[in-house]
């Protein structure tokens, strides 16, 4: 993964300090290894320094640059929100949960616990 394609990776970010964008100068390399690259990203305005391993590898023929829209989180079908009925009868439900509580936990999951 060579430089050019690390700073487009970052380019449409900013610090979550202050909310600057990054520039070319932000990125450094810190060690490449098969299939992964320790990057830091250092905020040139507020000196912000961020610790980023990216796996895998890229070609930089393959990498695309999308538009905004293109990236825009889309709106997808899901359960119903959480209401405070829901809420209430999760409560009551650990709430009255007596010592014999593991029989609701699947066996293949126990082992875990």
């Amino acid at each position: 993964m060579n430089k050019k394609l690390i700073n487009m990776l970052f380019s449409d970010m900013c610090c979550s300090e202050c909310k600057a964008d990054f520039t070319e100068d932000s990125v450094f390399v810190l060690r490449k290894e098969k299939n992964l690259n320790v990057i830091q990203v250092i905020c040139q305005n507020c000196g912000k320094s961020f610790g980023i391993a990216i796996l895998g590898d890229c070609d930089e023929k393959e990498a695309v640059k999308h538009s905004q829209n293109e990236l825009a989180l889309q709106i997808q079908d899901g359960p119903d929100a959480i209401c405070y009925d829901d809420v209430i009868d999760a409560h009551n439900f650990f709430k009255n949960l007596d010592e014999s509580w593991e029989k609701y936990i699947p066996e293949n999951l126990k082992k875990n616990l």
